[in-house]
């Protein structure tokens, strides 16, 4: 989301709190506690600490190796950015009732939202044809694997 919206947008950085992936994540999080939605919140993809850090106290980080050594070697104090009981406590976030026309409709109307999920979609079908693809190779299979 940040490499997305900074070409968009034409910046090199955004403040922390202004971090689009960032505060998507902390907006999500807070509605599924609210909800009491029994799932996990994980974040991933991080482009720095700071990004870590801002979502400290999330249910589950991915970080990269490198990222893990800069943290280890950062000396900061480190806060929860995010906490279940304080989400349930905060503003309500409301979302109407969605249907698949409606998701459809929201969906189109965000353009980042289209862009990286029709990428994300367009990478698991490269990554599943080059499955079958080895599979067939490597054990003889004429079968393709169908989605």
């Amino acid at each position: 989301m940040l490499d997305w919206y900074k070409k968009a947008e034409g910046v090199d950085s955004y403040p922390i709190e202004k971090d689009p992936g960032v505060v998507s994540v902390k907006k999500i999080y807070t509605y599924y506690k609210q909800q009491n939605i029994p799932t996990q919140v994980m974040g991933a993809s991080f482009r720095s600490i700071d990004q870590v850090l801002g979502l400290a106290g999330c249910d589950l980080l991915t970080i990269s190796p490198s990222l893990l050594t800069q943290l280890e070697q950062d000396t900061r104090t480190v806060d929860a950015a995010l906490d279940a009981n304080k989400a349930k406590q905060a503003e309500a976030i409301v979302r109407p009732a969605q249907d698949e026309q409606s998701f459809k409709d929201e969906l189109n109307h965000d353009l980042m939202a289209f862009q990286l999920l029709q990428g994300g979609v367009d990478g698991f079908i490269k990554a599943r044809d080059q499955l079958s693809l080895l599979l067939r190779q490597s054990f003889g299979i004429d079968a393709e694997i169908k989605s």
